[in-house]
C-alpha cells in the first residue's frame, strides 16, 4: 500500500468518525430536547395545578364568606321580625290594657260581668264556701249581684247554695292611673279562694287579659292590621 492509498484510507476513517461524532450529537440534542420538554410540560402542568389548587381553595373561601353572610343578614331579618312581631304585640297589650278601664265605666254592663266572673268562679272551684276579694270600688257592685251569682251557680252545678264571704279588710289593687303608674294595679274583676287558701282562682279582667293573649297570640299577630284595644276586648269578654 502505497502512501496515497494510506492518505485516502485514513481521510475515510476520520470522514467516518466526524459522521459518527455528529450523529451521536444529533442523538445526544434531541433526546435533551425531548428532556427539557417533558421537565417542562411538568412543570407547566405542577404550576397549573398549584393554580387550580389556589383557585378553588380561594372559590371555597369565597363561598362560605357568602354563607356566613348569609346566615348572618337571615338571622338578622328574623330578629328584626321577632322585634316587630313583639313590639306589636306589645303595643296590642297595651291598648288593650288601657281599654279594660273603660269596661268598668259601664256600672250596668260591668255589673253583669261581675256577675258572669263570680259565677264562672264558682263553677271552676265547687267549693260550698269561698272568700271573695274585689277593688274597694267594685265592693257595692259585687255585693249587688252576690246572691243571683249564687243562685245561678247553684241551679247550674246542681248543689245549694255556696257560702261567699266577701273580704273587707284586703281589696285587689286599684284601677291603673299616672298617679301610681309603677304600683300594683287591678283593671277589674274578682279573686275567688277556698277557705282554706289553698285553692285560688284569679278571674281578673288582667288575668283573662293575660290569657287570651297566651292563646290567641297567633290570631293577634294574624290579625295585627285590625283595632287592636276593641279586638282584644271582644275576644276577652267573649272568652268563657
Amino acid at each position: 500500500m502505497n502512501d496515497g492509498d494510506v492518505s485516502k484510507q485514513i481521510q475515510q476513517m476520520v470522514r467516518f468518525i466526524h459522521q459518527e461524532a455528529e450523529e451521536k450529537a444529533n442523538e445526544i440534542s434531541v433526546s435533551a430536547e425531548e428532556e427539557f420538554n417533558i421537565e417542562k410540560l411538568q412543570l407547566v402542568e405542577a404550576e397549573k395545578k398549584k393554580i387550580r389548587q389556589e383557585y378553588e381553595r380561594k372559590e371555597k373561601q369565597v363561598d362560605v364568606r357568602k354563607k356566613i353572610e348569609y346566615s348572618m343578614q337571615l338571622n338578622a331579618s328574623r330578629i328584626k321580625v321577632l322585634q316587630a312581631q313583639d313590639d306589636m304585640v306589645s303595643s296590642m297589650n297595651e291598648a288593650a290594657t288601657k281599654e279594660l278601664l273603660n269596661v268598668s265605666h259601664d256600672h250596668h254592663a260591668y255589673r253583669n260581668l261581675l256577675r258572669d266572673l263570680i259565677v264562672q268562679s264558682l263553677l271552676r272551684l265547687k267549693e260550698p264556701a269561698v272568700l271573695l276579694r274585689c277593688r274597694k270600688h267594685d265592693l257595692h257592685l259585687v255585693e249587688h249581684v252576690l246572691d243571683s251569682a249564687a243562685q245561678e251557680y247553684a241551679e247550674k252545678a246542681n248543689v245549694h247554695g255556696p257560702e261567699i264571704i266577701v273580704d273587707k279588710d284586703v281589696f285587689l289593687p286599684p284601677a291603673p292611673s299616672h298617679h301610681h303608674a309603677h304600683g300594683p294595679s287591678c283593671s277589674g274583676g274578682v279573686v275567688l279562694a277556698s277557705r282554706d287558701g289553698k285553692i285560688v282562682f284569679e278571674n281578673t279582667l288582667d288575668a283573662r287579659l293575660d290569657v287570651v293573649f297566651r292563646n290567641k297570640l297567633p290570631e293577634f299577630i294574624f290579625s295585627y292590621c285590625r283595632s287592636a284595644g276593641s279586638f282584644l276586648v271582644r275576644l276577652l269578654l267573649d272568652e268563657s
